[in-house]
Order: structure tokens, then C-alpha cells, then sequence
């Protein structure tokens, strides 16, 4: 390895090490905030004495909130930078979350689920627009990976931790749901102080790199701006990233991914339950899928960095969600439909760091900021309708399997527009290199 490389190597895990954990933290924590609903529901909802199409349908209000307040929130971050607004965020979101522990009535649970997406808004697209200000292209798909561990590993802590906590009910006198909500509030309460007061800015402001990693960065980090900006025809606008093709070609597929997520995250306690083991063994049982994502994400995700090969992994994980999801609803035993629910869903956290390596090639500046907003803008109009068709689906079947029929298609419709955008890019590759040669 050359000197050159290896400090280009050092640098990264300089900056890796500096950044990742408290905005890892801070992801985690949104994650374990997003799946305590799906544990809080089987005590929660009867309650409040609600059915579960009701009760699906204020649980998803949170992404309507979310996505109406996604671009503006993340045009905010660019403005008042990362720690403040991040910070801004945790507060908020960890009050709401509290605030949900005392539900009296379903009008005051739309409402504060409705609160609590306004509130976390931005912070998802914040944060991937803040890893494309640190690492240049050819890291962004590692670091992603690792950023994206902590959805996996949210989904995994938070099955047993949410079933133990919904186990305690009676403790001081609450509820089980009531004591995840307060358990879960406390934390982004804590992350936002540690965010304010630690997470850095932009590398030209800080002083835990050297000059000559600085250098090298931000140099790096330019050259790989004006390349963009030299290739970029469309409006200088910002919010001209809104209208740009390739954002909604991203952001469709960012919500058929979200659809196939929410739709197992939100289901899975309810289908673990139909096999009759307490909260606790739920828990742990609903660990498994996401434990199996985060090795995926380790041990997969780094190989795939350069080119078409983002969309390739993205090609080969949804057919293989779509197979095993759509598979699980025809087994009648629970051990095989658990088995083929465990292998499906690693697929969806394999989906995630290659999708977002994407925008950066084509989006710098506020126009990054507004564009990766717009496509977790739409991908949170999937959450919204991946909770409520499960719901749905169980009412109108009666089947406690049949719900697993929605991440299945999704992911089938995925694998269809994956492999029409790598058509598109390769009969590109062969116009370009067809002009090259008549030249």
C-alpha cells in the first residue's frame, strides 16, 4: 500500500471514528422510537379500546407529519448546521415520546403521533447529507453501511428491550406500553445534549484532523463538487432538486423499500405473538431478522462500492425479499414462515447503503439537502401505507400470514424498476462509448 493510500486510509477512519457513533446514536435511537409502537400495540390498543385498522392508521400519522416537513426541515439543517438542529430534533422528538406515556383518547393519540413525525423530521435525510459533507465518494458506501447498522441494530435491540419493558406492566402503577414510551423518550433526550455539545461541523472548522488530512479532504471533497456542478444542467435553484427525474426515480424506490421495512418491522410482533409465546420471548424472537441484517450489512455492504454494482446488490436483495416474503404466506408451520421472514428481511437493510450512495452523484450543495429530503419525503408516504396495508391485509383475510403479501410486493416492484435503471445505464455506457469512437 502507498504512503498516499494509507493516509488517505488513516484519515477516513480518523473522521469515521469522530462522527459515526453519536450519529449511528442518534439513528439508533430514531429506529427503537419507530418500533416501540408495534410492541406498545399489543397492550395499547385495547386500552384505549381501538381496533387495529384504527390503531394502524394513528400509529402511521407519524409519517404523514414527517414527510410533510422533511424538505424544510433538512434546508433548516444546511443553514443552522448539523449539531444544533440535530440537537433541535433529539429534544423535541424525546419530549413527544413522553408525552405519548399518558394517551388518554385516540383523538390525543393522532395527534401526538402526528407531533412526534413533525418533530423527527429531517433527521434521517440530515444525517446522510451530513456523511456526504465528510466522506468522498469512494468511502460513502462503507460509511453508509455502517450508518445504516444501527437501523438493523435498532430493530434488534429494540424487540427485547420493548418486550421486557411491556412485560413490567404494573410497575409504579403504569402500563406496559406507557413504561416503553417513557424508557424511550429519555433517550434522544440525553442523544440531543451530546449532539450539541460534540457532534463537529464541516472539516473546515475542525481541529481533530491535521493540516495535511484537511488538505487532503477538503481538496477531495471540492474536486468531487465541481465535477457535479460542471455535469450539472439543470436549474442552480435548490428546490429545483424537487422536479429532478432522477430524485423521484430514487425516491420511488426508496418507498416501495420503506413500504417492505415498516410493513415487517410493524406486523412481526403482532405475527410472533399468534404463536402464543409471552412479550419477552417475542422480543428476542423479533431480534433474529435484524441480528441477520446486521451481519449482512458487515460483511456484505463494503464489497459493494464502485459503478453499476450498488444496483446490482439492489437487484439480487429485493428478488431474493420478494421470494422469501412472498414464500412465508404459503407455509403452515411457524417455524418455516419465521425462517424465510428471517431471511427476508437482512435483504431490506442490504437495500439501504447502496440506495443512498446514489444521490451524491448527481446532487452537491442545498441541492443535496433537498433532494435526499424529497426522496425520504416519499419513502415516508411508504412507511404510511406499508403500516396501514398490513392492517389491512389482516383485517379483510382474517389471516395473521397473509400481511406478509405486502413487503413481497414491494419488493417484486423494486427488482422491476432495479433492473430497468440498469438497463437504462448500460444502453447509456454503450451510446457514450459508441460517440467516443465516431469522434
Amino acid at each position: 500500500m502507498s504512503d498516499t493510500s494509507e493516509n488517505e486510509t488513516q484519515t477516513i477512519n480518523r473522521i469515521a471514528w469522530r462522527i459515526l457513533p453519536l450519529a449511528t446514536l442518534c439513528y439508533l435511537g430514531a429506529y427503537i422510537d419507530r418500533q416501540n409502537i408495534g410492541f406498545a400495540k399489543l397492550q395499547m390498543a385495547a386500552d384505549l379500546h381501538i381496533s387495529e385498522t384504527i390503531f394502524a392508521s394513528g400509529a402511521s400519522l407519524f409519517f404523514i407529519g414527517y414527510m410533510i416537513f422533511e424538505v424544510p426541515s433538512n434546508m433548516l439543517l444546511h443553514k443552522f448546521g448539523a449539531s444544533r438542529w440535530i440537537a433541535r430534533i433529539g429534544l423535541s422528538w424525546g419530549i413527544i415520546t413522553i408525552l405519548l406515556a399518558f394517551t388518554k383518547s385516540v383523538l390525543m393519540f393522532y395527534i401526538l403521533r402526528f407531533l412526534l413525525g413533525t418533530a423527527e423530521a429531517g433527521l434521517y435525510p440530515g444525517i446522510i447529507y451530513y456523511l456526504s459533507l465528510w466522506f468522498p465518494a469512494q468511502h460513502r458506501v462503507r460509511m453508509m453501511g455502517y450508518f445504516t447498522l444501527a437501523s438493523s441494530i435498532g430493530n434488534m435491540l429494540s424487540g427485547p428491550l420493548c418486550g421486557w419493558l411491556l412485560s413490567q406492566h404494573g410497575f409504579a402503577s403504569l402500563a406496559g406500553w406507557q413504561i416503553i414510551f417513557l424508557a424511550t423518550g429519555i433517550f434522544p433526550t440525553i442523544l440531543a445534549i451530546l449532539v450539541f455539545f460534540f457532534l463537529p461541523e464541516r472539516p473546515e472548522t475542525q481541529t481533530f484532523l491535521n493540516n495535511t488530512e484537511k488538505k487532503w479532504l477538503i481538496d477531495t471533497l471540492e474536486s468531487e463538487r465541481q465535477h457535479v456542478l460542471q455535469h450539472d444542467t439543470r436549474h442552480a435553484n435548490p428546490l429545483s432538486a424537487v422536479f429532478d427525474i432522477r430524485v423521484m426515480e430514487l425516491a420511488a424506490c426508496f418507498m416501495l423499500i420503506s413500504i417492505a421495512s415498516y410493513g415487517l418491522s410493524y406486523w412481526l410482533p403482532s405475527l410472533v405473538n399468534e404463536f402464543g409465546v409471552g412479550y419477552t420471548t417475542n422480543g428476542f424472537l423479533n431480534a433474529i431478522p435484524y441480528l441477520l441484517g446486521t451481519l449482512a450489512l458487515i460483511f456484505l455492504v463494503p464489497t459493494v462500492r464502485k459503478g453499476d454494482r450498488p444496483l446490482y446488490a439492489m437487484l439480487a436483495a429485493s428478488a431474493l425479499g420478494a421470494f422469501c416474503f412472498g414464500l412465508s404466506v404459503f407455509m403452515h408451520d411457524n417455524s418455516s414462515r419465521f425462517l424465510l421472514l428471517c431471511l427476508g428481511g437482512p435483504c431490506i437493510y442490504v437495500l439501504l447503503p447502496c440506495l443512498w450512495v446514489l444521490p451524491s452523484r448527481f446532487l452537491k450543495d442545498a441541492k443535496a439537502a433537498v433532494g435526499i429530503a424529497t426522496i425520504t419525503s416519499i419513502g415516508g408516504f411508504g412507511a404510511f401505507l406499508g403500516q396501514n396495508l398490513v392492517a389491512w391485509a389482516r383485517y379483510w383475510s382474517g389471516s395473521a400470514d397473509l400481511p406478509m403479501l405486502v413487503p413481497a410486493v414491494a419488493c417484486l416492484i423494486l427488482f422491476l424498476m432495479i433492473f430497468k435503471m440498469i438497463s437504462s445505464s448500460q444502453n447509456k455506457k454503450t451510446s457514450d462509448k459508441i460517440a467516443s469512437e465516431t469522434i
